[in-house]
């Protein structure tokens, strides 16, 4: 063979990818090759090998026979596709794709991206945040429950009264029938005010017994205990995590026994379970056991499998009354036991006929449910932290000047700015399609993830531009029971290692792909046709993407196609070569390390930080979109986009640097690694970009439209009313000091102690009475704003214990 038959060949190859980019059929691909070769090469023993090839892969019976069925026979012998448990396949069939089926798809269609709902409130809803949440969250400060040790009385029947407990339960069963997008509105202001508020509200609202009644459970048992649940009259709790159970929760020991007694149906239940939220004071426990049926009475075998049951805590043999202390934060969290509870049958959620489906309930209901709790607490907690910051970098001063025009404050300044933007962006995003019917199961795991962690870096932030002020405690410290209850979010509903390290990409990558669960289900049921029928198209999609990766990386994205104008247009365009990058190496990752890639959690967990900073870049273009692309946002919007597709890049490097494959890893940390270090997808954001958000975020403007939604107290004596005050003198009588600051400058004045420069100025003409009056107004609220605080010994000793006697006084 010639060379230059040789290098018709391979760039006949070449031609095949290009078709495959263009999703061209097997046959499309050999005819084109046919006649390239009948031009190029017109022997008789090129034309014969290449018909013999174009028939081998195109009769589908020759094709699965020579060539499908020894691939599935060495899959099987060198287990290159993982196997998958019945826990593990309950998890991964939970819920819905959504859009990361489009971000994995590595040809994402922006145009349905950006036609996803983007929700708002309905008037009832808007209502209800400013009036009975604002109301609550008025009733009592974050300092005074940190004493108390818990919610006020007062409060706890408010919120009964006001059927906090049954924003979504259904009017007819006595609930406000809330949208998610309203739960998450409620929870984002609850969360700025305290903790203990949310996790109380939540828990009752997301998983636990309500919602999986209302999914799941008999018209008998919705009549009889969502009325209850609604008004606070029942008290849930939902028990999965145990000891020897944690991340793992599908191992779980708590056992139930079936037996028959007098012709009914029965359950025995053992049970020690820990960390369950308002287990000490629940009066019906959603519980979580490994069911056993030892003479077969449901008819489902022996191990009948996880079964979710209803408990009523005053059921002989429950033990409750102990509490954890989880970081010192007011909410009830506690272990919970049960020793031989005998109840019917009946109580089973859904009735005898889910018996055995508890994992799956569990799994669908997290699908949804986990993208909206703890992301909307997360936000809430981003919002406070921005409110915070932003005013006391105009209030504060050293060295002549307000902190918010250092360099060092502006950098964690633009960071909590633009990161509370695009955390508000994804929340309502997330809403918005779970209120569409959507059970997001990928994307909820990345929210759950990202936004609790985000909060932790947002909260670090703030404590760093707060410093001491950040570290007293007292009734003036806005931050430090939130900093200390940071880590509480991160360790539930699938602790974030987990998250990263398993569910996200784990998931994704069998439920997001478009042939990987077909694969599976033919290989599991030997179908040779039906593993035919998706490998080979699994096949074209994976030259379509290594081709198209090829064409946006040569391009750096601008080929494709954005789907709208403006400066954003560049991020569509760099998503795109991203999603492209992501869907090459993640094929290229599932052929390679086979049924081994769960088991390489690092780069699994590479993959799932890729995916979930394009959801979340894709969410802020999203929201800048819904929201009429205000110009004024365009620094936030920059800031976050840099940022996304930065960590995108630093995911993508981590990635080429450890893929440990022979040859092939070789290949990506020798050339593909530099060459897209010389070619990145994302850099971060520059320090421009950082100060245009910090100076944004320090005006009234700017700040008012990223805290949306927040509690602002109008009362003074309380501490963010106090700095809100400040924050608003300074702002007016900012034309004062610059006055005085300018004619300082130009030795108009001098300050001799004890005169201050407001005194001095108006000695000597510079300012007038009136402006005098409203700069020494101002002065004296920053300094008041600042001040931090302290307590006698005696006083310091009796912190709380006031609280707790009046409490025990009270129940006497």
């Amino acid at each position: 063979m010639t060379l230059l038959t040789v290098g018709l060949l391979v760039g006949l190859f070449s031609l095949f990818g290009i078709l495959a980019y263009f999703n061209g059929p097997m046959l499309a691909w050999f005819a084109y090759g046919a006649l390239v070769l009948g031009l190029v090469q017109p022997s008789l023993w090129v034309w014969g090998l290449f018909a013999i090839l174009a028939m081998v892969f195109n009769v589908p019976f020759i094709r699965q026979a020579l060539i499908t069925a020894p691939i599935i026979k060495t899959i099987q012998n060198f287990n290159l596709f993982p196997k998958i448990s019945d826990t593990e396949r309950a998890a991964i069939e939970a819920g819905t794709v959504w859009v990361d089926g489009e971000l994995f798809s590595g040809k994402p269609n922006f145009k349905r991206i950006l036609a996803e709902s983007y929700p708002t409130l309905s008037a009832d809803e808007q209502a209800f945040v400013e009036g009975p949440v604002e109301q609550v969250c008025r009733m009592a400060t974050d300092w005074e429950i940190h004493q108390r040790k818990d919610l006020p009385p007062q409060v706890w029947a408010y919120l009964k009264q006001e059927r906090f407990f049954g924003m979504m339960i259904p009017p007819e069963y006595g609930g406000r029938g809330f949208s998610n997008t309203a739960y998450s509105a409620v929870m984002t202001k609850l969360a700025s005010r305290s903790f203990t508020h949310t996790a109380t509200v939540g828990v009752t609202n997301s998983l636990g017994p309500a919602k999986l009644l209302l999914r799941y459970g008999t018209d008998e048992q919705k009549q009889r205990y969502l009325p209850k649940l609604a008004t606070g009259e029942e008290m849930p709790c939902f028990a999965l995590t145990e000891p020897t159970a944690g991340s793992d929760a599908a191992s779980l020991q708590s056992s139930g026994t079936v037996f028959e007694q007098d012709g009914e149906l029965y359950l025995r239940l053992n049970w020690q379970k820990r960390y369950i939220t308002l287990g000490a004071i629940a009066t019906l426990i959603g519980l979580a056991v490994r069911l056993r049926d030892p003479n077969n009475l449901l008819g489902q075998g022996k191990d009948v499998g996880i079964t979710c049951v209803l408990v009523p805590s005053d059921t002989p043999g429950v033990e409750l009354g102990r509490r954890h202390d989880p970081m010192g934060v007011p909410f009830y969290n506690s272990p919970i036991a049960g020793r031989n509870v005998v109840l019917p049958a009946s109580q089973i959620i859904g009735g005898v006929e889910r018996a055995g489906q508890g994992w799956t309930m569990l799994m669908q209901s997290l699908a949804a449910g986990r993208g909206v709790s703890f992301p909307a607490t997360a936000t809430g907690v981003a919002k406070l932290v921005s409110r915070v910051t932003s005013a006391y970098s105009v209030v504060r001063e050293q060295f002549g000047l307000s902190i918010g025009k250092f360099e060092g404050i502006e950098e964690p300044l633009a960071r909590i700015g633009g990161l509370t933007y695009l955390m508000d962006a994804a929340r309502l995003y997330t809403c918005g399609a779970v209120d569409e019917g959507e059970q997001p199961a990928v994307v909820s795991a990345i929210a759950k993830y990202q936004f609790t962690e985000l909060s932790r870096h947002i909260i670090n932030d703030g404590m760093d531009i707060l410093g001491g002020a950040g570290i007293c405690r007292g009734p003036r410290n806005l931050l430090a029971n939130i900093y200390t209850a940071t880590p509480i979010p991160i360790t539930v509903e699938g602790a974030n290692i987990l998250t990263r390290s398993l569910i996200i990409y784990g998931q994704g990558a069998i439920r997001c792909h478009g042939y990987i669960v077909d694969e599976i289900a033919a290989l599991k049921d030997n179908n040779v046709a039906a593993f035919d029928h998706a490998f080979w198209r699994h096949m074209g999609l994976v030259l379509r993407n290594w081709a198209r990766a090829k064409v946006l990386g040569l391009s750096h994205g601008r080929l494709a196609k954005a789907p709208v104008g403006g400066e954003t247009a560049r991020y569509y365009q760099k998503l795109a070569w991203a999603s492209a990058t992501f869907a090459a190496l993640s094929d290229l990752a599932m052929l390679s390390y086979g049924g081994r890639l769960k088991r390489h959690e690092k780069i699994t967990g590479r993959f799932a930080d890729m995916l979930s900073w394009m959801y979340l870049a894709t969410s802020t273009l999203r929201r800048f979109e819904a929201e009429g692309r205000r110009q004024e946002d365009l620094p936030l919007v920059h800031w976050a986009m840099n940022h996304s597709l930065s960590q995108v890049q630093v995911a993508l490097e981590g990635l080429l640097l450890n893929f440990d494959v022979p040859v092939l890893g070789w290949l990506l940390r020798n050339a593909t690694l530099p060459w897209f270090r010389l070619n990145p997808i994302g850099v971060v954001p520059t320090d421009a970009q950082g100060h245009d958000v910090a100076k944004l975020l320090q005006t009234p403007d700017g700040r008012g439209h990223l805290t949306a939604g927040l509690h602002v107290p109008s009362d003074a004596d309380q501490a963010l009313g106090r700095l809100e005050r400040a924050y608003q003198l300074s702002i007016v009588a900012m034309p004062v000091f610059k006055k005085i600051k300018l004619a300082f400058r130009n030795g108009e004045f001098s300050i001799v102690p004890p005169v201050g420069r407001v005194e001095a100025a108006l000695r000597a003409g510079v300012i007038t009475g009136a402006e005098s009056d409203l700069a020494t107004t101002a002065e004296k609220a920053q300094l008041d704003a600042i001040q931090v605080d302290s307590f006698t010994l005696a006083e310091y000793q009796r912190i709380g214990k006031e609280f707790i006697e009046e409490e025990i006084t009270v129940a006497e």
